[in-house]
């Protein structure tokens, strides 16, 4: 089993990516973000660790993560941020791990987290791979696909990791400031699927 590392901010395309490496290569992609939502849809000791750290105001009326509540709260205050990685990255972490010990060992795994070193799940990975696209095409992408305004847009990749930062960190990038046409060649270039 190989298993490669995809990591980029909010607006790169690393779901685009994704994509395209499912439908070409037959990779098993485990993201992490939905990992996480789902590790919240039940009662969970993730969901449980949550509370405890934020309270019951985070709880809706049907008894689930009210995820807007606790973006609030985290997008605005570092500290708060900070403690939520920690448990994420606990539970996460281990689904993940369990997940890819439930992959056939021919398969290939792509694991896509945007936090991938922060989180420690860069030392499962065999390559890493950075996707990266200019300030304005994230901001772009971002504003249609969550469908914000500029402002709060701006204010999301504010906090996330500077791209210069992760180009050090990865094996390999990918800039993603044009077409998927142009993407699928980018990825076809890479050492690793070609």
């Amino acid at each position: 089993m190989k298993i490669i590392g995809l990591t980029g901010n909010s607006g790169a395309g690393k779901s685009t990516v994704c994509e395209i490496l499912k439908k070409k290569y037959q990779v098993a992609v485990i993201d992490a973000d939905q990992v996480a939502k789902q590790l919240t849809q039940e009662t969970s000791a993730y969901l449980e660790d949550i509370v405890k750290q934020f309270g019951d105001e985070i709880i809706n009326e049907e008894g689930k993560l009210n995820r807007k509540r606790l973006a609030d709260l985290i997008y605005n205050n570092h500290q708060k941020r900070e403690a939520l990685n920690q448990i994420t990255f606990i539970h996460v972490v281990e689904e993940i791990k369990r997940q890819i010990e439930a992959i056939n060992k021919d398969k290939v795994v792509v694991i896509d987290a945007p936090l991938l070193f922060e989180s420690g799940l860069d030392k499962l990975c065999d390559a890493t791979i950075g996707v990266f696209a200019r300030s304005t095409t994230k901001l772009e992408r971002i504003c249609r696909r969550d469908k914000i305004d500029e402002t709060i847009a701006k204010k999301r990749i504010a906090i996330q990791l500077q791209d210069e930062y992760l180009k050090q960190q990865v094996d390999y990038i990918i800039q993603n400031d044009s077409t998927v046409e142009q993407l699928e060649e980018k990825i076809k270039n890479l050492p690793i699927f070609s």
